[in-house]
This record gives C-alpha cells, structure tokens and sequence, in this order.
C-alpha cells in the first residue's frame, strides 16, 4: 500500500510525472546529505579503505579522515541543497495541474547539476595525492573562485520569494545537455539588474502574477523597479494587457503629425485620462508631467527659435545637417520627448531613436502611434547597440545640473562607444549654474571631440544664476 506523504500536494501517484520525480527527489537528497553532512570535512573514500573506515572501531583513524572541500564545492552543494528545498516548498503550494509545466525544468537543472558535482569529485579523487594511510586529503581553496560558463551562482535565491522569479534567473539548459549552443554556451543565464536585490519587496510583486494568464497593469511598478537600479528587469510569462477599445493605427502618411486616438493608449496609472488633458492649458499643473510643457501638442512641428544668437540656446536641425550633407542616416534622441524630433528627422531621411520613460505621461505610446521608434531605457543603463555605429545622438532637457560629475562621464563615455567617427554629438540645452558650469564643461572636453557649434547663453525663464549650454561636437577618428 502506498505510504501518504504529510504535505497535501507532494503526493506521489503511480505512472505519473511524480512518480518520477519522487525517487530522484529523494536520490538527490541522499546524495546531497551524504555530501553535507559535514560539509567543512566531508569524507571522501578510496575503494581500499571503504571497509576499513565503516568498521574500523578506532575513532582515531576515522577523525584524522576528516578533510576539507573546495570552496567551490561547498558552494555547489549549498546551491543544491537550495534548489532542492525551494523545490519541495514549490510542491507542497502548487496545484498538480501545474506541476509538471513550472517543476520539470528545475529537475532538469538538478540533475545537469549533480552531474557536474559528481564529475568534479571524481577528478578530485583521480588526481589527489593519498596520505600515508591511504586516506585522500583535499587542503581547502582559499583562492578567488575563477569566473566560467560553468560556474553556478544563485545569491537571490536567498533574497526573492516569488517562485516565478526563482524560475527565470536560474540557467536554462539547452535542449540536448552538455551540448554548447551557437552563441558557445551550454545554457542561458537570464539577466536581471544588479540593484534588484535591494528592492526584493518590489521585485517579488513584480513577478507574482497568474502563469500564462493576463499580465497586471503594473508597468508604473515596472518603472519605479527600472529607475530604482533593477534594470535589465526579469522577463514574465503572462500576456500583456491592452486598452478595452483598441483600435486600428493612422496610416504612415498622417500618424506623425495627427493626435492620436484615446482609445488606443490604458489611462489607468496616468493623471490624465484621455490625451485632451495632455495638450489643455487648463490643465497644465494637474497633468502629471512636467519635463516638455507642450511635446504632446502635435500641432508644433518645429521649434521657434529666436534669431538672435545671444538670447537662443538652440540650433536648427537643418543648420545641423548642413555640417554633414548626406551623411547622417541613423541616430538616437536620449529625451523627455513623443518623438518630434524623431518626426522631423524622418522627414529628412533620418532614422531616430527615442530614447525615454514615461514620465507621468504616456510618452512612448505616442511615440509608437506617431510610427516611430521608441526606446524604452534608463539613464542608467547601457544603450543596446554596437561599437561605432550611430551618425548622431541628440539629448535635450534631460542632461542638465541634477546629474553628477561621474554619472555624466558613464553617460557621456557609452555615448562615444555607440557613436561612430566623424559622428555627431548634439547636446541641446544643457542648464546649470554657473558655478557648475566650469564642472561640466570640462566632463565633456574630456572626449576631445571637434567643436562645430558652440553656445552658452543665460536661461532668463528662471531667476538666477542659470546658463544654457548647446553644441554640436564631431568624434575624432582613435585607431
């Protein structure tokens, strides 16, 4: 007769996927306890000396046994005995329906780990010098472990409670294990932001959410997740949500410069509730944003910019333009913006990037729904192209006297890696003090770049001691 287990939900039925998972369940507890049972002085045996060291009665012989893993070891054995508890706990909550689909890939991963830990004792035992006794003694590793592809590494799993995220950061294996991928590796290794164990609380609602089922509308959690640090942020499996009442797109011939439809924008985390309060006068301190007064009126193709050179901060993009006839074809606009400047490059022939969150405001929707291209990334991470690749990059109202002098550098150093030589660097409205200004000005004169346009003006919409700061900088040719 089978013996019921005490947990209600780890029962283990004939002919079924517990049936098997079960028995290597209990196999790899075994293992894993024999392994830890001291797990500072383990015991490892030659084939000669088993019988001696089971029924040798003299305690002596059998403490001097004792030796001593591998840092490395310890840490294999406690990321399975990890692995193995959550996986327990993760039986006894869920449903069986579901059992199989969320628990066979963490066997999976359990047994390609043993596996691993059974090949490294067994090099171990073939290649340790034996004692005098014939007792092999393994001399702790005080060393740095060395990185590799191999190595497994699992500190949040002592942080995150949700098991959803247990289930994206662990590596997954390819198809035929042991066997390298075309990208050289033998399994992924999803990537998650560093800063996100220091907002476990929020990162665990994050990825609790119905598997498979209607994602949460939480994307201002998302956010709050991306700026806090913890970006990249984790994958989820559930389907996202959309507006109730979706509707189809303008046509590409009119989207750029035509309103677009409520209908096709979920208000629900957004002071304003439908896209005439973005662009109302009346509402312009209750709308929720602040960073561009007026980028929601699509009515505004251009900027209206004084003539007078001692009073504007700005240049014209053809006056850009004209610094590099035909040669500016890609670039990326790092912004509070709905993609204007994107609309009147495209206008150009010039294919944009806009870079920007959602400020209070559904920034990247429009963008979208104007058919262009928005990029939805931190100031601090790192942009998601190549070496050497873009004609241009233009930032305005975002860089300004709040960032810090090093922030500044590892913004400015990844822009010099994505921009290409002989590219254009277009910083638009920089403001500051003017006691900081000196500070600023000599971040960017750290690049060396040519200087093509140069201004720096008083910002007269504030009292104070404010400046503008504007130019368009060319990349030196490094070989």
């Amino acid at each position: 007769m089978q013996k019921k287990s005490t947990s209600r939900s780890l029962t283990c039925h004939p002919g079924g996927f517990l049936a098997m998972l079960c028995p290597l369940l209990l196999i790899s507890l075994l293992t894993i306890v024999i392994l830890s049972s001291d797990v500072t002085h383990p015991h490892f045996f030659d084939t000669n000396t088993l019988p001696h060291l089971f029924f040798d009665t003299n305690t002596t012989d059998i403490s001097r046994s004792h030796i001593v893993l591998p840092l490395s070891l310890n840490s294999q054995i406690s990321n399975l005995q990890t692995q193995l508890g959550f996986l327990l706990g993760q039986l006894h909550n869920e449903s069986s329906e579901s059992k199989v689909a969320i628990f066979s890939d963490q066997v999976l991963r359990i047994a390609i780990s043993l596996d691993k830990l059974v090949n490294t004792l067994s090099s171990l035992l073939g290649s340790a010098p034996a004692s005098g006794n014939g007792i092999i003694r393994v001399e702790e590793d005080f060393s740095e472990p060395e990185e590799s592809e191999d190595q497994e590494a699992a500190p949040a799993v002592k942080v995150f409670k949700t098991g959803e995220l247990h289930n994206y950061t662990s590596p997954k294996p390819n198809m035929k294990s042991g066997k390298k991928n075309f990208l050289g590796v033998e399994a992924i290794s999803p990537s998650i932001g560093l800063t996100c164990a220091h907002v476990a609380t929020n990162i665990n609602r994050f990825m609790s959410y119905k598997l498979y089922g209607r994602c949460p509308d939480d994307w201002d959690l998302a956010q709050k997740l991306i700026t806090s640090g913890c970006d990249p942020l984790p994958r989820r499996r559930c389907l996202s949500r959309a507006s109730p009442n979706y509707s189809k797109q303008f046509p590409v011939n009119s989207s750029l410069w035509t309103q677009p439809s409520d209908a096709n924008i979920l208000w629900s985390h957004y002071k304003c509730k439908g896209y005439s309060c973005l662009v109302s006068q009346e509402t312009r301190k209750r709308r929720g944003f602040f960073k561009c007064a007026d980028c929601f009126d699509l009515s505004k193709r251009g900027w209206e910019i004084p003539t007078n050179e001692s009073v504007s901060a700005e240049f014209t993009i053809d006056q850009v333009l004209a610094l590099k006839p035909g040669e500016i074809r890609i670039g990326l606009d790092f912004s509070p913006t709905t993609g204007t400047f994107a609309a009147l490059m495209k206008e150009r022939n010039v294919t944009i990037a806009s870079a920007t969150l959602n400020l209070g405001a559904p920034f990247n929707e429009v963008i979208a729904l104007r058919g262009l291209l928005p990029l939805y990334i931190s100031i601090g991470s790192r942009l998601p192209f190549f070496d050497n690749t873009l004609d241009i990059i233009h930032s305005t109202l975002f860089l300004d006297g709040w960032i810090g002098t090093e922030l500044l550098q590892f913004v400015l150093f990844d822009w010099d890696r994505v921009l290409r030589p002989k590219g254009l660097l277009w910083v638009d409205r920089f403001f500051c003090t003017k006691e900081d200004m000196r500070l600023y000005l000599d971040e960017f004169a750290r690049l060396s770049y040519k200087k093509l346009l140069w201004r720096v003006v008083p910002k007269t919409d504030k009292l104070g001691d404010e400046l503008f700061f504007s130019a368009v900088l060319e990349k030196p040719i490094r070989r």
